[in-house]
């Protein structure tokens, strides 16, 4: 039995997407990341860099922060979706893929988001680096693609569960007419598998359509706040 702290953010869908694929028995604890739920003294608690998602288990008492090592502790609990250590190279395409997400991917996807459609006032030095930057990392997964199914091979993993919330809407908002057929076959092929359906499900519940933020609440999703100051 798990508990989920999950808003349906690109970060959320990672985890609802190995929970769903195994049959998990979880509950959803929403941390509405506009209302500043990511502040409260006992979320920090678990999730100190007041982030989501952040995930315990209820069997064993861990609880952890940042959805890459959320899904590499799932998948190592439940021995599913990543090789085991007898399976060196296998598990090592999908540890170093797992790793080039979180630290590429999501971080310059998530700027560029933010330079492109949030920031108060236009940069377009912000704006073409972040974009450039997305779109060199969009080619470097098509190009891997080119000759297997999956980020790290012949099986779908914990990999393909982190990048795929954020490629997807790579696809959708950054191709711009320029298509990349190897990645948008992943993406297609992931979004058809019904675990998918269900994790994305979940963010379509009326709780979570709450239209374009506020300025008050923009300030709280990108900490321009007091609050982005813990003491």
């Amino acid at each position: 039995m798990y508990r989920l702290h999950y808003w349906p953010t690109p970060n959320g869908h990672k985890v609802t997407l190995f929970l769903e694929e195994i049959g998990a028995n979880y509950e959803i604890a929403p941390v509405n990341i506009r209302a500043g739920d990511q502040f409260r003294p006992e979320y920090l608690k678990i999730a100190p860099n007041n982030r989501m998602p952040a995930l315990e288990d209820l069997e064993t008492g861990v609880h952890l922060f940042e959805s890459g090592a959320i899904l590499l502790y799932l998948a190592e609990k439940h021995e599913s979706f990543i090789p085991t250590a007898s399976h060196a190279q296998g598990r090592a395409e999908v540890l170093q893929w797992l790793f080039w997400q979180m630290a590429g991917l999501g971080p310059m996807m998530g700027q560029a988001g933010h330079f492109r459609f949030y920031a108060p006032e236009q940069i377009p030095y912000a704006i073409e680096r972040y974009t450039n930057e997305t779109l060199r990392l969009l080619n470097v997964m098509d190009k891997r693609l080119t000759d297997r199914p999956f980020l790290a091979g012949a099986d779908y993993s914990i990999a393909d569960m982190a990048s795929f919330p954020w490629a997807k809407f790579g696809v959708e908002k950054y191709l711009e007419g320029n298509p990349l057929p190897n990645l948008e076959r992943w993406v297609k092929e992931i979004a058809a598998r019904p675990a998918t359906a269900r994790a994305y499900a979940i963010g379509e519940r009326p709780e979570y359509q709450q239209g374009e933020p506020t300025e008050e609440e923009k300030k709280r999703l990108f900490h321009q706040g007091p609050q982005s100051v813990q003491r």
